[in-house]
Order: C-alpha cells, then structure tokens, then sequence
C-alpha cells in the first residue's frame, strides 16, 4: 500500500512538467490575441460605464463586433458644422499687426525714408551707459538721466542718420568703395547684408593693425579686379594691378568705434571719411560722421546698418543708371592702358609740380591740356625746383567734425 502511493505521488510529479508542455504546444496565438482584444473590450465598456455616471453629455456606445460608435454617420455632420462655427468665429478676437520679427531687420532692411522716432525707441537707441562712464563730448546729444543712466536724444541720432546715410548714397553714386565694419558678436549677418546691397566689402572678424598704414605687406596678396561703369570685371590688367599699390576704401562704417580705435585711426592717417556708431562712453571725435545711439543693443545696430546699406543701394542703383543713359558719374582710375595698347609718352612720365605753384595751378593745367611733363627719367633736386610727385590735396577733418 505504502509503496503505490508514493508511485503514484512520484508518477504525478514526473508528469506535471510534460503535460504543461503538452498545453502551450496544444494552444495558439490567436487563442491569446482573442482574450486580449476581449480584455480590451472590457475595459473600454467599464471606462464608458463610468463616463456615463458622470453628469453631462453621454458617451456613444461602441460596438463589440466593429469597434466602432453606434453613430459612426453623424461625424461628418459634426465635422461640417465645426467648421461653420470656426468661420463664423474667425474674424472675432485681436490681431496682432504689425509686431517685431528679429529676421526682417536683416532680409529686408529698413530704407533711410523709414526712419522715425518711434523705429529708433522701439530699438532701444536711446538707452547710454552709466553717468560715471560718459564722456563730456557726448554732452550735446545727451537728453537726460534716467536711474543713473543717460538718455540719448533720438532727435539728435535721427538727424545724424539721416546725414550719414546721405553722405554713404553720395559715396556709392561715385562708385567709392564703402567698407562696413562689425566685429561684436551677431554682427556679423546685418555687416554681410548691407556690403552686399551697396556693393561694398565687409568685416566681422578681428581688424588687422596696419591694414591701411601697411596694407602693401599685408593686403598684397588679396586679390584686384578692374571694372567698368557696369561693375563687371574687365580682364587683361593683372600686370598693370601687380606694380599698383593695395586699394583703401573711400568710405568706412563702423558699427563698435571702442574695439576698432586702431581703424579708426589708420583711417584719420590716409584721410578715409568715417561713420561710427558713438555711445555715451566713446569720443565722438574718433570718427568724421557720428551716430549716437546705443551700440550695445543689437537691434539698434542692425536698424542702423540696415538703413546705410539701404543708403548705399540707392546709391549704386543711380550710378548704374546713369551709366546706362551713358552718363559716367566717377573719375576712371588714372594710370592704366588698354590690353594690347602701348603708353603713350605723357602717361609714362610722372606729373611735377614747380617750387612755389599751387595745387590750383596745377589743375587749371590739366583742364587746359598744357600739364607739364618732365623729360629727364631721373629725379632732380628738390632745390633745382621741381617735385616728382603732385602733391595731394587732404580736407580739413576737423572742418567735418
């Protein structure tokens, strides 16, 4: 007796892992998704159940065959009239027109006829730097103070821009070429857009000292172009361009006069106009055409070098309308010969001017077509009374300040 019940105790505990076997290989996947979806349902139904206790519009109910609502139909009605009342609804509520977008100062700049009070308040030019930081030249733009700090007069920045931006349409009239300075960070994009729209060239990055002093060591290598009254390159004078010396700008734009000083002072070195952005801690007299305004505010900088971008492309678009009509509105760079023609003897001799003549002398010559020439190659004394050179003529730019 003893021993049949423990084979039997034993047989059963053999069988057990086998017949667990046996029911997972008898039983399939679609049993299982069946009483999953079935679970689901469940679900669904109890979470329906409870929705449906609460106050308020009733849940349709879901069929257990589709798995659909009872009213699948009334969704396109309901549909149709969401859209009625969105229409009906769409001209209630406040616009919002016109507000500021960052990126329009940028791609499309504001010209100089767009210049206005509320532009400049709404850029933040009128806020300065702390009254122990000021400068007293700054004095007569200053307009008062405001919790220790001054208040730039946007009078006085409105007129200034307005100048400057004559003084830049002028330059680009005359085919000058304007360089644009910008070397503080997100500067960059508004510097590039504005030498692209005049024509000119630009700078975001640190200024190399002796660019324009030394730019002969340092610029040689850059590459020259010589163009015509339509801006397009002229091929034939990389000879001639080799012996030249390195181009200076006619005209330069500095948006942070603080960090540029050495520019700047190259600059009033070779005579080369200036217009600078000049806070309430800078000195005007560091530049020939000052902007006060806020210099640290990039808005402001890029609404300032949007409009004398803007200044420039006028003055490009006259030039080169001018020069369609057949009208040329520049001096031609003096020195050069056409590909294939030789010099002729007055081009290769130098101009003199006499001991005690004057620049004027010398000019109404050149009108009259009676210019000197000198027909020894080498260089007399200076007390023999003659001078290879003409002598430049340099404006005052203290007159301009």
């Amino acid at each position: 007796m003893i021993i049949r019940q423990l084979a039997l105790r034993q047989g059963r505990r053999s069988l057990a892992p086998q017949w667990r076997s046996a029911r997972r290989w008898m039983s399939s996947e679609v049993d299982s998704i069946s009483s999953s979806m079935q679970n689901s349902l469940n679900e669904t139904h109890s979470i329906e159940s409870m929705l449906n206790s609460l106050p308020g519009e009733r849940v349709q109910p879901i069929d257990d065959e589709t798995h659909q609502t009872a009213d699948t139909e009334n969704i396109g009605t309901v549909f149709a009239e969401f859209k009625r009342q969105r229409e009906l609804q769409k001209p209630l509520g406040a616009i919002v027109t016109p507000h500021y977008e960052p990126h329009t100062l940028v791609t499309n700049p504001p010209r100089p006829s767009d210049i206005s009070l509320e532009l400049l308040l709404a850029s933040q030019a009128h806020m300065g730097h702390s009254t122990s930081l000021w400068n007293p030249g700054n004095a007569r733009y200053i307009f008062g103070i405001r919790d220790g700090i001054h208040i730039i007069s946007l009078d006085q920045t409105a007129a200034h821009l307005r100048r400057a931006a004559r003084v830049v349409t002028a330059v680009a009239e005359r085919a000058g070429l304007i360089l644009f300075v910008g070397t503080r960070p997100g500067q960059d994009r508004a510097v590039v857009k504005a030498a692209e729209l005049s024509g000119g060239c630009h700078l975001f990055d640190r200024w190399v000292a002796g660019g324009i002093t030394n730019g002969t060591q340092i610029l040689g290598r850059g590459k020259v172009k010589v163009v015509d009254e339509f801006d397009q390159e002229v091929p034939g004078f990389e000879e001639q361009l080799v012996e030249r010396a390195s181009v200076k700008p006619d005209l330069v734009v500095c948006l942070n006069p603080m960090e540029n000083y050495v520019l700047l002072h190259e600059c009033a070195l070779n005579n080369i106009p200036t217009i600078g952005i000049i806070d309430t801690n800078a000195n005007p007299l560091w530049v020939t055409y000052p902007i006060p305004a806020n210099d640290d505010s990039l808005r402001c900088v890029q609404v300032i070098c949007g409009i004398l971008g803007r200044a420039g492309e006028e003055g490009k678009t006259r030039r080169l309308a001018a020069a369609q009509a057949g009208n040329i509105t520049f001096t031609p760079a003096d020195g050069f010969v056409m590909p294939g023609e030789e010099k002729t003897e007055q081009q290769k001799l130098p101009r003199v001017l006499k001991l005690g003549a004057s620049i004027e002398e010398l000019e109404k010559q050149d009108a009259m077509g009676n210019r000197p020439l000198k027909k020894d190659p080498l260089p007399r004394n200076f007390i023999e009374g003659e001078v290879r050179e003409r002598v430049p003529r340099f404006h005052d730019a203290k007159k301009d300040l």
